[in-house]
């Protein structure tokens, strides 16, 4: 799954897709009903202040219900096929290759969204500080963004080609 520069749109494989929709239907259907028995079953254990289990259940409910929204907003969103690439430029769905200033080692990673967790190297999000600043750029391009720390560090790309997969 890639995310686009507009915010509006996720790219998704069709294997990405179809996993969030199962993930989507299976918790806003049997999900919500197990969850449901087992808070109503914490219920009949008597006092509510006191019952771990149905405070558990209850928090349980809260992150289900947290990801269904997640996952109905991706999806909302979602478009399936490739997100439009070009070789030669950053942007979601490339294989990466950056070198940071005052270090001689390269690291290459993929410019996508966390939910294409599946892939072999290291994903970063075009959302991220480092994303953010590199999106758009060239090869043989440079780019400055904001640490955490507030501290600036500047990148050179090294290498923008489109993902390939496993």
């Amino acid at each position: 799954m890639t995310e686009t520069r507009d915010d509006n749109v996720t790219w998704l494989t069709q294997e990405a897709y179809d996993r969030l929709k199962a993930e989507l239907e299976h918790l806003s259907g049997p999900g919500r009903i197990e969850i449901a028995d087992k808070i109503e079953a914490a219920r009949e254990e008597g006092d509510l202040r006191e019952n771990g289990g149905y405070h558990a259940a209850k928090e349980e409910q809260g992150k289900i219900e947290a990801r269904i929204a997640q996952l109905q907003a991706i999806l909302r969103n979602a478009r399936v096929g490739e997100a439009p690439r070009t070789a030669g430029e950053v942007g979601p769905g490339m294989t990466v290759t950056v070198k940071f200033e005052g270090d001689d080692e390269e690291i290459t990673f993929l410019l996508a969204s966390r939910e294409e967790s599946g892939a072999p190297i290291d994903v970063y999000s075009p959302k991220s500080p480092l994303g953010s600043a590199i999106t758009g750029k060239k090869i043989g391009d440079s780019a400055e963004y904001t640490l955490p720390n507030g501290k600036s560090l500047k990148v050179d790309i090294v290498d923008a080609v489109p993902y390939g997969g496993a």
